[in-house]
């Protein structure tokens, strides 16, 4: 599954609950001839899901990036609101206790 067009290592390597390090080393071993046996056959529907997956996740990251970029400004307006209100403001008059 990890040698089929738009598939990434590191995606196939988290569905299978692996080290991407560990799926790249057997799939060495396979190519140098270490390793052997029947090859199954690939799924579409798989690797549509990985790539599907793949997407979703960016997706998600961007999504959090702009969430947080949000809270921030957020913060940073209601500390501006709040430098500039009247009850914060300081008129340099003295007041008097009594």
């Amino acid at each position: 599954m990890s040698e089929q067009p738009g598939v990434l290592i590191k995606d196939v390597a988290e569905s299978l609950c692996i080290h991407p390090f560990m799926l790249s080393k057997w799939r060495k071993q396979e190519r140098d001839g270490e390793l052997s046996g029947p090859i199954e056959p690939v799924e579409p529907a798989a690797v549509a899901e990985l790539r599907r997956l793949r997407e979703v996740e960016q997706q998600f990251k961007r999504l959090q990036t702009e969430h947080d970029l949000l809270k921030k400004f957020i913060r940073f307006a209601a500390d501006q609101k709040r430098k500039s209100s009247p009850s914060s403001r300081q008129t340099g008059k003295p007041t008097r206790s009594k």
